[in-house]
């Protein structure tokens, strides 16, 4: 299942099959962008993205898809 989230500047995708909350997005993201919940994660601050891509890079299961990255 993919989880989709938007605001006007950019998409973040996150595939909950994929996911399996290891929380490296939520400790490499300088913004606090993500947090976990029930084992997997989502961009709830989307709104803070700086567009560093370094959630993209952290993702160890290729989970996060990022329109700026």
């Amino acid at each position: 299942m993919i989880k989709e989230f938007k605001n006007k500047e950019r998409t973040i995708k996150i595939d909950h099959d994929k996911c399996n909350g290891s929380g490296d997005c939520v400790e490499q993201c300088p913004v606090g962008v993500y947090e976990l919940k029930d084992g997997k994660s989502y961009a709830t601050n989307i709104e803070k993205c700086v567009d560093c891509c370094l959630c993209v890079q952290a993702c160890p299961t290729e989970a996060i898809e990022h329109s700026s990255c």
